[in-house]
């Protein structure tokens, strides 16, 4: 249930993410989902694609300062309430959330979460009936 996703550190210059973005597409990538994090030195590319393996060599290869980090995509209902329904869960079961990005598609609403504890998020979301999305079938959306 834990899905790989990508995090570069971008130069806060004009262009960067563009480099990122014409790399990754040029090489037949697709990224799924991303958010983008700066401070006044740089900035933090996270990010979701078909093909997060190779996509992390290429960007090496291209000299770009690059992890790959398990995270979790729950899916939920796209209405009011249905995110704050599966936070609850997992405050009520003290895992924290260092951060969240979310991306919707038609009725579903999906969300990738980075917990303090990867296994016990997976298994509370799990034991509560909450959909996670597998990694290869967010890979091919």
């Amino acid at each position: 249930m834990l899905v790989k996703q990508l995090t570069v550190f971008l130069e806060n210059k004009s262009g960067r993410l563009n480099e990122v973005s014409q790399i990754l597409g040029q090489s037949g990538i697709n990224m799924l989902a991303f958010t983008v994090a700066d401070t006044s030195q740089f900035g933090i590319l996270r990010l979701i694609v078909s093909d997060p393996g190779r996509a992390c060599a290429i960007l090496r290869e291209n000299e770009f300062s690059v992890n790959l980090t398990d995270v979790v995509c729950l899916s939920c209902p796209n209405k009011p309430g249905a995110l704050a329904k599966a936070l609850r869960i997992l405050s009520d079961n003290k895992i924290s959330i260092a951060y969240l990005y979310a991306f919707s598609m038609g009725d579903s609403a999906n969300v990738v979460l980075k917990p303090d504890n990867l296994e016990e998020c997976v298994k509370v979301l799990q034991e509560h009936k909450m959909e996670l999305i597998k990694a290869s079938e967010l890979y091919q959306i």
